[in-house]
């Protein structure tokens, strides 16, 4: 039986904030990287320091994970796929959030529900269909024309974003594998390493941060620099070492090799935890502060939450 034993408590949850209104950037090029968005790292079981203050913790197990977050141009297969054989479908579907009711038009799918606890303010997660994805957002990357999806094409090595819990959920396990939980994804981010101070690292590739090691809020990175835009996704892998159109970055990789496990965009997770109905986000997003892509920070959000700057990886054992 797989275990993760922590030992502390996280006490770092914080409220999600207004998501940047990105709709109307559209990048006027094509960037590849060069790193594959359909490889796999594997992380070996063992101990290493979990949180800002380094609680010894331990995943007993082996495990992949993906070494970037899932790109759009594979969330459109996905979707095209899981729609083909009805797994998923494409129509209105209600959305509930405390006593707020809406109606969105957009992908769909079956969920079991959750246990439901009763605890205060905690909401109930029945059985039902939960959007997965909304593509007639104008923020969405994805588009939806003669029954077929298809990724913008500046957009489709970028990660994809505009993709609930659920759909990230849906993603994962449709393809036989899940969500990271919270200890397997920080794992995977900082490695074991510990300084002699006692202090695990700070971010995936060390202990300070630099503009061109990730893309944060007014890091300058290749887009804001070249096309003056503030705030948007770079492609998966950006941050390699590599120079692009004259901007030179850092390779931000983590121990493991894993791509973006700092900005960009957070991260669903998969933990569901007891008297509560949030799940949590990882790594921080094109629009946090530096400070928030340290490894340890998290957001949370109730899982119908969709934002552009928020997407997903998946693990498999």
């Amino acid at each position: 039986m797989k275990r993760i034993i922590v030992v502390g408590i996280l006490l770092f949850i914080s409220a999600c904030n207004a998501a940047p209104d990105i709709s109307s950037q559209i990048l006027p090029q094509i960037i590849e990287t060069g790193v594959d968005s359909k490889s796999w790292a594997v992380i070996p079981a063992g101990a290493f320091p979990f949180g800002q203050h380094d609680h010894p913790t331990e995943v007993d197990y082996d495990y992949q994970i993906m070494i970037t977050d899932v790109t759009n141009e594979q969330y459109a297969l996905f979707l095209n796929e899981a729609v083909g054989d009805q797994t998923i479908r494409v129509g209105d579907v209600e959305i509930k959030e405390s006593e707020n009711i809406s109606i969105v038009h957009g992908v769909y799918g079956p969920y079991p529900g959750d246990p439901f606890d009763g605890y205060e303010h905690e909401e109930k997660i029945e059985r039902g269909n939960k959007l997965l994805y909304d593509f007639e957002d104008a923020a969405a990357r994805i588009e939806y024309t003669f029954d077929k999806f298809s990724s913008i094409p500046e957009y489709a090595n970028h990660p994809v974003t505009m993709v609930t819990w659920f759909g990230a959920n849906a993603y994962c396990e449709y393809y036989g594998w899940r969500l990271p939980a919270e200890a397997e994804w920080e794992k995977a981010a900082r490695g074991t390493e510990v300084n002699e101070d006692g202090h695990g690292l700070a971010f995936p590739w060390g202990y300070e941060i630099e503009r061109n090691q990730a893309n944060f809020y007014s890091s300058f990175d290749l887009f804001e620099k070249i096309y003056g835009k503030l705030g948007n996704t770079t492609p998966v892998g950006l941050y390699n070492g590599e120079t692009y159109n004259g901007y030179q970055t850092a390779d931000q990789a983590s121990p493991y090799g894993l791509y973006d496990m700092a900005g960009n965009v957070w991260q669903w997770t998969g933990d569901d935890y007891p008297k509560q109905h949030y799940r949590y986000m990882r790594g921080g997003s094109f629009y946090s502060y530096e400070v928030d892509l340290r490894v340890w920070k998290r957001d949370s959000a109730g899982p119908t939450y969709l934002a552009p700057d928020v997407g997903f990886r998946c693990v498999q054992d």
